[in-house]
């Protein structure tokens, strides 16, 4: 399982990831995608929102756990009852692994806990608000999960597959959008924002163990 940064960085084509960033005009945006982790006699990793489905998927991928909380979802999902707010409907949601997996192809955001002895998982009940990029504050504990050492590797192959970490590490992520790619012949506007594609540059800043690491990947997606 891997994030959508590492999707990125390994120029797989990915829907998350596109998603990511529909948001985004033109322009350079800051400390985004932050993360951190921390290793002793467990892990601890927390991450700001964009993590947050990457966060699920991965719990939903180590075994079959329970989770609970609330389900964004821009369509209708089957057996659960929602309210609709905006275009969104908010599902509350009680259910285990496999439940996770058979929707997940539908839902926006997963706001999801668990709490068991080997995974205590805790997000947030509410997306941030939209801000400018320059006063944005960003939220780098939005998703925060607590795992068995014995998940080590997993968690490192998904979110830190670049570096060899000991102890503690600290990633943030600089996005430069140079162009708005504008599907061809498409005229509706709302279908546009959609799929329209951002190329430019991602700079990776990794701080771990003491060291300093700085990644650069063109991309257009």
């Amino acid at each position: 399982m891997d994030c959508f940064i590492k999707k990125i960085f390994e120029d797989k084509d990915s829907k998350e990831a596109h998603n990511q960033f529909i948001r985004f005009g033109r322009g350079e945006y800051e400390g985004r995608a932050a993360l951190s982790i921390n290793i002793n006699k467990n892990i601890k990793i927390s991450g700001s929102f964009e993590y947050t489905n990457d966060f699920i998927r991965l719990v939903a991928d180590l075994g079959n756990f329970e989770f609970f909380g609330v389900i964004l979802s821009k369509e209708k999902i089957d057996n659960l009852k929602g309210k609709e707010k905006l275009g969104i409907i908010e599902y509350e949601f009680k259910g285990d692994s496999q439940d996770v997996k058979s929707i997940f192809e539908k839902a926006y955001y997963m706001l999801l806990n668990v709490n068991s002895n080997e995974i205590k998982l805790k997000t947030k009940s509410r997306l941030p608000k939209p801000g400018k990029s320059g006063d944005l504050k960003i939220d780098d504990k939005f998703v925060v999960l607590e795992a068995d050492i014995k998940y080590l590797s997993k968690i490192k192959d998904c979110f830190f597959w670049d570096i060899e970490i000991r102890k503690k590490a600290k990633i943030s992520h600089t996005y430069e959008i140079k162009e708005i790619i504008i599907p061809k012949g498409e005229k509706d506007f709302s279908k546009i924002r959609l799929l329209a594609k951002r190329k430019g540059k991602i700079i990776r800043k990794i701080l771990y163990d003491g060291k300093e690491k700085i990644i650069e990947k063109n991309f257009e997606i």
